[in-house]
């Protein structure tokens, strides 16, 4: 999930970004599940959720308290991929961001991916490749060091047919990113 922002007088009552994952994390079992789910919740506040299952279906719904669109993964010479930033991309939903583009160069993030996979230079390992991407190797990326008090907290990979995660905590290009195996073993049965 990203943030999008939102004035303050546009929140209404509903569910955050982050109880919106948690919230489909306990119900859903697969993103289609997900979506439906999603779209009869409450947002409160701009947010862009990234759904993605085991099955390779994957999706972005761009939500506000008004409105929500599914976005569909694009696809690159026959691979898919999704990406958010803490933007809207798609027209329709633009008109509900209300950063005024100070929204610490999301388009300019989301360019770079679309960029670097449309090309075909990402095609072999791409857990490597991502790793290199989210580390600004390809272009800006999280390179926040003339913003001060702003900094990424965290950049994740999630590898849909093992279920693997890698996740820097912190700025990619001075945290090392770790294997996360949490989801290949079964938690409780729902």
């Amino acid at each position: 999930m990203t943030f999008v922002m939102t004035d303050i007088k546009k929140i209404k009552a509903g569910f955050n970004s982050c109880f919106i994952v948690r919230y489909l994390l306990e119900k859903a079992d697969n993103t289609e599940q997900a979506v439906l789910l999603l779209m009869n919740l409450p947002a409160a506040s701009n947010c862009n959720i990234l759904l993605a299952d085991k099955s390779g279906n994957m999706v972005v719904v761009e939500c506000t308290p008004a409105n929500k669109k599914i976005r569909e993964a694009e696809i690159f010479h026959g691979d898919k991929i999704v990406c958010t930033v803490n933007s809207f991309i798609s027209d329709e939903m633009k008109p509900y961001d209300d950063a005024n583009g100070n929204d610490y160069d999301s388009h300019k993030r989301y360019k770079v991916v679309i960029d670097i996979f449309s090309s075909g230079q990402i095609r072999a390992d791409y857990i490597a490749a991502t790793e290199e991407l989210l580390k600004g190797n390809y272009g800006f990326m999280c390179q926040y060091d003339n913003k001060p008090d702003f900094e990424t907290v965290w950049s994740s990979i999630f590898d849909l047919e093992s279920l693997a995660i890698y996740r820097a905590e912190g700025d990619p290009r001075k945290k090392k990113f770790v294997s996360d195996n949490r989801l290949c073993f079964p938690f409780l049965p729902k």
